[in-house]
């Protein structure tokens, strides 16, 4: 039995018969278990039999058949992209440096709106309780997305290059486009740190090494330094990000990010394809977080060392990307991805280790791993029940085996942040999807009528 004493054994929320994967070392599974919660906090993580007995409950869920996970926290997604599902997974490059599409200078505000709340409603749904977005119009996404009900931490893409010619392969870049597109973000930063009860946040979102400049890059690590703020970034993503700091700068992507000093233990980097030996003992070294994007990657035909790097002393958490978000079908394509390189199965390429790829190490990256990212008492109450009563999921001798290689985002029940719940019976509890839904599609309509 774990409680914690100043609240036990009064709750607002218990959940019961149901068995919980904690994500904590200690005591990872839990069967014919209990979550009591109070307030936003988990106060009890236990056996039903070990419930005091005077405990009251404001609401009680008894879920037999059902396992409990922490929040899914997905540390890279542009939710507005959502905009060229189903055409951007057939381009072979990122949606900003490809002709004939939507990008981002195109979209106006309300379609941004519209766009980001259905990719945070989707996220939400496959049990993601934190996104880290970022693309155009943050000031008015972040909070279009945190009404949902989710932790959201966004940022507008920083950048000194002018986007309307990296379609074609134009780098031009500008001090004026530099400075407004950081400004944006620190303001952004100083309005929504902290707000909607903590669940909102900023990572300075410094796009690329090719769409900044050396001198810019260098003026954004020192605004990350002034503010307090991690930086989030794509790195080595494509050969012709590789070919362009190499012509500019006579450097890879990795050297250019520790020589303007971007590469350390606050860096989220997104990608990791293309990176020599060296890079991956540099960003070992430098610690930090490389966000996978396994299903992406693959995709396009690529994926990233991620046995090496995480062996070289790099963290791994997981993002999805611009092509959905089910973080359920991530922590697969992660395993896999993983044993492919390895050629085997082995003991460090388990169920296990996606998960903390998509909880804690997530956690970690965002600055919360001691707010979120396991299920501990005194923890925010940020979880996910799956829906174990399914065919698929069907027995349930290894239910974190069950999750890792058989389920589905569309196998979340309930969703629970800060101690609300956002989901319940898969459909969201705050808004309404299908208004949302209609408006993203009206958004994407309007777009794609402009682009062709």
């Amino acid at each position: 039995m774990t409680t914690h004493p100043a609240l036990a054994p009064s709750f607002d929320l218990l959940l019961k018969d149901l068995t919980v994967l904690t994500g904590d070392p200690q005591q990872p599974l839990i069967t014919d278990a209990a979550i009591g919660i109070s307030g936003s906090q988990l106060t009890y993580i236990g056996q039903v039999s070990s419930l005091p007995e005077n405990y009251q409950a404001k609401r009680t869920l008894s879920l037999p058949d059902r396992v409990v996970t922490p929040g899914l926290v997905n540390v890279h997604t542009h939710a507005i992209l959502t905009m060229v599902r189903g055409v951007a997974e057939d381009l072979g490059f990122a949606p900003a440096y490809t002709p004939g599409i939507p990008h981002g200078h195109d979209v106006s505000p309300d379609e941004a709106r519209a766009l980001a709340r259905l990719g945070a409603l989707e996220a939400m749904q496959f049990g993601s309780t934190l996104i880290n977005d970022t693309y155009v119009h943050a000031d008015l996404t972040m909070e279009a997305m945190a009404e949902l009900g989710l932790r959201v931490y966004s940022c507008g893409r920083i950048h000194d290059v002018d986007f309307s010619g990296v379609a074609d392969s134009v780098w031009n870049h500008h001090d004026a486009i530099g400075e407004k597109t950081l400004n944006e973000a620190l303001e952004l930063a100083q309005r929504w740190r902290g707000k909607y009860n903590g669940r909102t946040g900023v990572q300075l979102a410094a796009h690329a090494p090719d769409t900044c400049s050396d001198r810019f890059l260098k003026r954004i690590a020192q605004a990350a330094a002034d503010h307090d703020l991690r930086v989030t970034t794509h790195l080595a993503q494509s050969k012709t990000e590789v070919a362009q700091i190499r012509r500019r700068s006579n450097m890879t992507p990795a050297e250019l990010l520790e020589d303007v000093g971007l590469l350390n233990h606050r860096l989220t980097a997104a990608h990791c394809l293309y990176m020599t030996e060296s890079d991956i003992a540099r960003a070992g070294r430098a610690a930090i977080t490389v966000a996978h994007i396994p299903k992406g990657n693959a995709t396009g035909g690529t994926m990233a060392p991620t046995p090496q790097l995480r062996a070289a002393g790099a963290h791994l958490a997981l993002g999805t990307d611009n092509m959905h978000a089910d973080m359920v079908e991530v922590m697969r394509w992660a395993l896999a991805i993983g044993r492919i390189q390895v050629g085997a199965v082995d003991a460090d390429w388990q169920p296990a280790d996606a998960l903390r790829m998509a909880t804690i190490n997530g956690a970690r990256a965002m600055g919360l791993e001691e707010k979120i990212g396991s299920l501990v008492v005194g923890k925010q109450a940020d979880l996910v029940v799956f829906d174990f009563r399914r065919a698929h999921l069907t027995p349930a001798v290894n239910p974190l085996g069950n999750i890792v290689h058989v389920g589905q985002g569309r196998d979340v029940e309930l969703v629970l942040v800060d101690g609300i719940i956002v989901v319940e019976d898969g459909t969201a509890s705050l808004v309404d999807a299908e208004q949302i839904r209609h408006e993203a599609k009206r958004a994407a309509n309007a777009l794609w009528a402009r682009a062709s």
